[in-house]
């Protein structure tokens, strides 16, 4: 079950944030950046505060800025998670939108970006979002992977990924503790011919590449990190 870690620091949701725009993509609202002439796309897959946080659209400019076409779906269908709200609690929220049926939108997501071209897509899922990745990484739907403070993910779940895989993840999560982070980082680097990469940041807690402050020198160079762990990663795999 999710956790408070899951929900602190809630994003001030901005439908203008960002250098790119929203269209529709698969019926769903995303927010697009880079140039749709590119065959590489990049798929975030956010967390439960959907995809009109302000931070996440930075990474998606970060992403594009790299030479990628990035798609941010709302996933989420315009109700990302309102912790002010005390009449539906995480617990009562995740009904909603369990990550099944995020993963067959996504899914969907996938098949229109094939359909324009797209010949080769990585995604990165933030919380909530990287439960939706590994999914479509054990569908190898997608070529590349990065989880980022993963929740729901088990070990099971990682055992059924065979394509490149970062996981990074932080020393004050219980969501994703070190311990589990390394018990995937075990199974991945057993898979011949597997690529890999885990990396927990000291001093950071779950959450903190996407909702960080940006008033905070520290938060925002923890995050800076892995943002730019994320991109080379890609470089690495999708180019």
């Amino acid at each position: 079950m999710s956790g408070p870690q899951c929900c602190s620091n809630p994003p001030h949701l901005n439908p203008t944030a960002g250098a790119g725009h929203v269209e529709k993509l698969a019926g769903l609202d995303s927010y697009v950046a880079g140039s749709p002439d590119s065959n590489l796309t990049v798929l975030l897959i956010s967390d439960v505060f959907g995809y009109e946080a302000p931070n996440l659209r930075a990474i998606a400019d970060k992403a594009a800025a790299a030479g990628y076409y990035v798609v941010v779906p709302d996933f989420l269908h315009g109700d990302p998670y309102n912790p002010e709200n005390a009449d539906r609690p995480i617990p009562v929220w995740l009904k909603d939108h369990g990550t099944d049926k995020g993963s067959e939108a996504a899914k969907s997501i996938i098949e229109a970006l094939k359909s324009k071209g797209v010949s080769a897509i990585g995604a990165a899922g933030f919380c909530w979002g990287a439960k939706l990745v590994v999914e479509l990484a054990k569908s190898r739907l997608i070529q590349v992977a990065v989880l980022l403070h993963p929740s729901f993910v088990s070990v099971d779940d990682i055992k059924g990924v065979d394509i490149p895989t970062a996981v990074l993840g932080a020393e004050i999560d219980k969501m994703s503790p070190p311990e589990l982070v390394k018990q995937f980082e075990q199974v991945l680097t057993s898979k011949p011919g597997v690529d890999c990469f885990v990396k927990i940041f000291p001093k950071v807690s779950h959450g903190w590449s996407v909702r960080y402050s940006k008033e905070d020198a520290e938060a925002v160079k923890a995050a800076e990190e892995a943002h730019l762990d994320l991109v080379n990663w890609f470089d690495k795999h999708l180019k």
